[in-house]
């Protein structure tokens, strides 16, 4: 399948996949010259997007994946089905590790297609990314 917009085999997939690559392009990346775009899919079917947004500390820089999290929690949205985080690469580039911690917070195990510009590279449950996350059940 192709990311060229045209309706797909898996179209609730490549929706989300056209996406995070549309929003990859109001991504803020002046120093590394990497942009990456996400889209969060909502349990109803909403779609909130996110890029990467860069700092001169670095630092400060905050990742796609928790730009379009953050909008969500912050407009209402507390039940994710599955995100998709696009850059332009060969290889799958999968969310950091604090990405992955603050998807299991909020999300839950929910799958996370990775993807270029052109095509999905990958499909995972977040567990398999992060087989033994730190969360309120440590706190008890």
């Amino acid at each position: 399948m192709t990311l060229d917009g045209s309706p797909g085999a898996d179209s609730p997939s490549q929706d989300l996949l056209v996406a995070a690559v549309a929003a990859r392009e109001f991504a803020q990346a002046h120093y590394s010259g990497f942009k990456v775009g996400a889209a969060l899919a909502t349990a109803d079917g909403i779609i909130v997007t996110g890029c990467n947004i860069e700092n001169a500390t670095y630092g400060l820089t905050v990742c796609a994946e928790r730009v379009a999290l953050l909008k969500a929690v912050s407009e209402g949205h507390t039940s994710f089905t599955r995100i998709a985080v696009v850059a332009d690469t060969g290889e799958p580039t999968m969310p950091c590790g604090a990405c992955r911690q603050l998807l299991w917070e909020y999300c839950g195990d929910i799958e996370v297609i990775v993807g270029n510009l052109d095509e999905p590279t990958g499909r995972h449950r977040l567990a398999s990314l992060l087989p033994l996350p730190f969360d309120r059940r440590r706190l008890r």
